[in-house]
């Protein structure tokens, strides 16, 4: 059984940094794409960054030079490194893997950055 669990969330002040882990458990992941979204109140789940198996990473425009994304196969962690924070990244960041077609989420880590 897939497992993904997020930690690494928290309050941080307008340009601050937190970097987010996602360790995924019950299988090998070294050959999916992994990656992270987020939602804030009142919104969809949007995509924030992903990472494929050969390290290729995708952005989203609201993160690019701010995010990034990387990950650990032997660890089978994923990691989102998020420097310069606004408030509009407050959110709660979901880790997400797309194994064999079939999609998979983390429980949800709340980031919030006060202004």
């Amino acid at each position: 059984q897939v497992q993904l669990v997020e930690s690494g969330g928290g309050l941080v002040q307008v340009g601050g940094s937190l970097k987010l882990s996602c360790a995924a458990s019950g299988s090998s992941f070294s050959i999916h794409t992994m990656g992270w979204y987020r939602q804030a109140p009142g919104n969809q789940r949007e995509l924030v960054a992903l990472i494929s198996s050969q390290h290729r990473t995708n952005y989203a425009d609201s993160v690019k030079d701010r995010f990034t994304i990387s990950r650990d196969d032997g660890a089978n962690t994923v990691y989102l490194q998020m420097n310069s924070l606004k408030p509009e990244d407050t959110a709660v960041y979901y880790c997400y893997i797309n194994r064999f077609l079939k999609d998979y989420w983390g429980q949800g880590t709340q980031v919030t950055v006060s202004s």
